[in-house]
């Protein structure tokens, strides 16, 4: 299989949905002349035109707004938020429409529009650009929020998207673009809401999703180097949550640890935990812990950026503790 960057990935299952379906168009800012800021949409608007490929005024509410009237329309629009924090500005298209109008219409009508957007830290972006909204946006029923960590997941998932018919918010990751890995070719999907065990073990099961699923596998490897074997499972969705994979691995290892980098407070990990304890409280020889970032806007500079973060550092020191 060839090694690609996931940019070039999400590159590649847009260009290859285009062409197979003339409803898929994209809307964003700088996603067309420019390729998007992290090239992303690079040479589409050469191949598909300025039609399927459309730059956008700086209006959220608005092209976001469009986005739901051609889904309805009978078109698959694909919209870009160039952050994940400009999320706000469209919340109003993204959850009190996109999310309820196939219900409010009593199934009359569907919304198969997809959101691609990133989330977090790690580039001194600041506390308006360095934010992960997946814990909230997973509370609203009629979403789907996809969070892949790898090209593959990254290609597979969000041709599944295109093709699902319903709203999907599709989270990328502004440090996961230039990260490469194998990734099939031809025609192939990646299913919405099933988890993956990224590496087997016995004496903890790690649950992570996005960047945080290549900082848990990096911990592993290095507690395995004392004697400690992790299980890292992917999320890849979020929601809906696969909790089957997640019990049968807890069950195995009768410790769970889990690593988000959106905020602790009222996030998924708490989610998860909980879940675990209604459903299998037995699995459980220690306490569960969860892991994300600390409860202030996350800051410019990078000791202080990596002091609000989860840190490979922070996550061997949990396992540890637990095991």
């Amino acid at each position: 299989m060839p090694v690609i960057t996931y940019a070039q990935a999400l590159n590649d299952a847009l260009r290859e949905e285009m062409r197979a379906d003339r409803r898929i168009f994209l809307m964003g800012e700088d996603i067309g002349l420019h390729g998007g800021i992290f090239r992303v949409t690079k040479d589409l608007m050469s191949e598909f035109g300025h039609e399927r490929v459309r730059d956008t005024p700086i209006s959220e509410a608005g092209f976001v707004g469009l986005g739901v009237g051609a889904a309805m329309a009978g078109m698959r629009p694909v919209v870009e938020l160039l952050f994940m924090d400009f999320a706000l500005v469209a919340a109003d298209q993204i959850v009190n429409q996109a999310a309820k109008l196939r219900y409010m219409a009593g199934g009359q009508v569907s919304i198969p529009l997809v959101i691609r957007t990133q989330q977090g830290g790690g580039r001194g972006n600041g506390a308006q650009h360095s934010q992960s909204f997946e814990s909230w946006l997973a509370q609203v029923p009629g979403l789907i929020v996809v969070a892949p960590a790898t090209p593959a997941d990254a290609k597979g998932l969000l041709k599944s998207a295109l093709r699902c018919g319903n709203p999907v918010v599709f989270i990328e990751h502004k440090l996961l673009y230039n990260t490469k890995g194998e990734v099939p070719q031809g025609d192939y999907t990646i299913s919405i809401g099933k988890a993956e065990v990224k590496r087997a073990g016995r004496d903890l099961t790690i649950v992570a999703y996005s960047r945080m699923t290549l900082l848990a596998l990096e911990a592993a490897e290095k507690l395995a180097q004392e004697g400690i074997e992790a299980e890292v499972i992917d999320l890849r969705t979020v929601e809906p949550l696969d909790m089957t994979t997640i019990l049968d691995s807890v069950r195995g290892t009768a410790r769970l640890l889990v690593v988000h980098e959106s905020h602790s407070n009222c996030g998924l990990g708490a989610e998860i935990i909980a879940r675990v304890y209604e459903e299998a409280p037995e699995a459980l020889a220690t306490p569960a812990r969860r892991l994300g970032a600390k409860h202030v806007p996350i800051p410019v500079a990078e000791g202080l950026e990596n002091a609000v973060l989860p840190q490979v550092t922070d996550i061997i020191a949990l396992a540890k503790g637990m095991v």
